[in-house]
């Protein structure tokens, strides 16, 4: 009788997905996708340990910042550690987008349809996720386990550096020949990954690996390789083919040009830009973005919703109530926990290379300068590693056109007249979405620049700002990335693969900071010492060796004592 039953009963599940029955189309294929792409923001929410985070304060133009109670930025900023874990958020959160990655890539490779273009696309942009988490973890520890099969055995050794790079090459030339090369970038939906983000983020990887390790090609599977002819060719297309270009003025990328701000701010009140406009923010969705991580407005303040507003803006923001008259003398830049001041060295550096560069003043507050308008008091907060100088380009941006709505000057983030912001709580804290820009199209034209050895691409990045052509230098290419991209996370893996980074740390010590008020003068900081111990690497969380109970190594420089952070001590 029992034997009897399997015809009678009916074991199909007709209420949850499971992998017999998902997905069953593109519509279902793209609640993987987008909950790959999900993870990018879970990062954000874990701030401190990003590999964002951790480019910015490492590199020679940022201090640490914050509190002396900030150990983890503090640590960063110096080549140290706060504690074993450090980096466990960021490891979890990058091996989870894999595995959401992997599940995506295998569904659409397996997925069959007439119209195989909304397919290609879905795993052209799962492809590209896979290749940009691995790229982020092998600069950040160098060789990591390698996972790219659902089910997969997951306790395993590091994989080396070039291993890494084959696979993050693979998906990447993956993409780049799957993915649309018709559409310009405005026809795809807003936040979407497109063959010109893949083409940029393969001659970032390019330019990396080979100016690191001394190589001349990226490594594929099988003995394969990608030259730099056809890195180069990839770039062209991108420049060439997706609609990407140059905005007007580059003050117009950055939101305190935005209408409700700009005329009630001295620096930007009545301005012309280069290209003969009023000045105007561009929004988030522009021309020159390549590939950027989305916000939302206002997402609460928890630990699952924190990472969908812009994290970021909030930690570079000037600490405390550090205005005369308090935060309404700080106009139009806004609260923050006060991490990543700006270092001496990149504004002195600046005004000697570049003196009349735009970009300076529009990248970064010279809170001396009177005609900005800013009554900053050193004395009035706690804050660590005070330079005098703050980013503009990441910032809690207010605006007085909402003083009767909002209460002016209580409200410190940036606000649109249509938006109720007396519904949304501890707005200081959780309503920044502006996108955190990866890559730019100022970029590309520099990549290109720098492969080809030519000065095109590097003098329209010039021309923008007003300045005059230069011949092709591999230092003044250095210089333009420098300015040009400061402070948007590249600036620390550019000084390593250029093998420049112990000299640019070098210039750190015996810069004269504010400590809670007080003057310091760092005195062996052990910026190159610690640079020469790990060259540039991070710890591997402990929690990570103990779970692979020893399969996982430690990277060199992070085992002893020395390696600790346990406050500033550098005077």
């Amino acid at each position: 009788m029992l034997t009897g039953c399997e015809d009678l009963l009916d074991s199909t599940n007709y209420t949850e997905s499971n992998t017999g029955n998902f997905p069953n189309g593109v519509k279902d294929a793209e609640m993987l996708v987008t909950a790959t792409y999900s993870t990018l923001n879970k990062a954000t929410g874990a701030t401190g340990s990003s590999y964002f985070f951790v480019s910015e304060l490492a590199a020679d133009d940022r201090m640490g910042g914050g509190s002396e109670d900030d150990k983890g930025p503090l640590g960063i900023a110096h080549l140290l550690k706060a504690d074993d874990s450090q980096f466990n958020d960021f490891w979890v959160i990058r091996y989870m987008g894999i595995a959401r990655a992997n599940d995506a890539i295998q569904a659409l490779s397996s997925l069959e349809l007439e119209d195989t273009s909304a397919r290609d696309q879905l795993l052209g942009e799962s492809l590209f996720l896979r290749a940009f988490f691995y790229s982020e973890l092998v600069e950040m520890f160098g060789g990591v386990p390698i996972i790219i099969t659902p089910g997969q055995e997951f306790n395993i050794p590091r994989a080396s550096a070039d291993e890494v790079y084959a696979q993050i090459t693979e998906d990447l030339k993956e993409a780049i020949g799957i993915m649309s090369s018709t559409k310009k970038y405005n026809e795809f939906e807003s936040g979407r990954i497109t063959r010109w983000a893949a083409q940029a983020l393969m001659a970032r990887n390019f330019l990396f690996y080979t100016g690191f390790y001394g190589k001349d090609e990226l490594p594929l599977a099988g003995g394969r390789n990608v030259t730099k002819t056809e890195v180069v060719s990839w770039l062209e297309d991108c420049r060439d083919n997706s609609g990407h270009g140059l905005v007007g003025d580059f003050r117009n990328l950055w939101t305190y040009t935005n209408e409700h701000t700009k005329d009630d701010y001295p620096y930007t009140k009545d301005v012309v830009g280069i290209d003969g406009a009023p000045l105007a923010w561009v929004g988030n969705e522009n021309k020159e973005t390549i590939f950027s991580v989305k916000y939302a407005n206002y997402s609460g303040w928890d630990a699952y919703q924190i990472g969908y507003t812009n994290q970021y803006i909030l930690c570079f923001g000037m600490r405390g109530d550090v205005g005369k008259n308090g935060k309404e003398d700080t106009f139009p830049f806004g609260q923050g926990w006060g991490l990543g001041p700006i270092s001496s060295t990149i504004w002195d550096d600046w005004n000697i290379n570049e003196p009349d560069d735009l970009r300076r003043r529009a990248s970064i507050l010279n809170i001396a300068d009177a005609t900005e308008g800013v009554n900053y008091v050193y004395e009035g907060t706690a804050q660590m590693e005070e330079c005098g100088y703050w980013n503009k380009k990441m910032s809690p941006i207010s605006s007085k056109d909402a003083v009767e709505k909002y209460d002016w000057p209580n409200t410190f983030w940036m606000v649109y007249p249509e938006y109720d912001v007396s519904t949304v709580g501890e707005h200081m804290q959780g309503a920044h979405f502006q996108d955190l820009i990866v890559i730019r199209f100022a970029d590309v034209l520099l990549m290109h620049s720098e492969l080809t050895g030519t000065a095109d691409g590097m003098n329209q990045v010039r021309a923008r700002a007003g300045l005059t052509a230069k011949g092709y230098t591999l230092e003044s290419l250095q210089r333009e990335r420098r300015y040009e991209l400061c402070f948007e996370g590249r600036r620390w893996a550019d000084i390593r693969r250029w093998h420049i980074a112990e000299e640019a740390l070098a210039k750190k010590n015996g810069i004269t900071v504010r400590n809670k008020g007080e003057y310091k003068q760092i005195n062996n900081g052990g910026y190159v010492e610690r640079y020469k111990a790990t060259n540039g690497f991070w710890p591997l969380p402990k929690t990570q060796i103990d779970l692979s109970n020893g399969i996982l190594q430690q990277n060199t420089g992070w085992t002893g004592s020395d390696a600790n952070y346990t406050g500033w001590n550098f005077n």
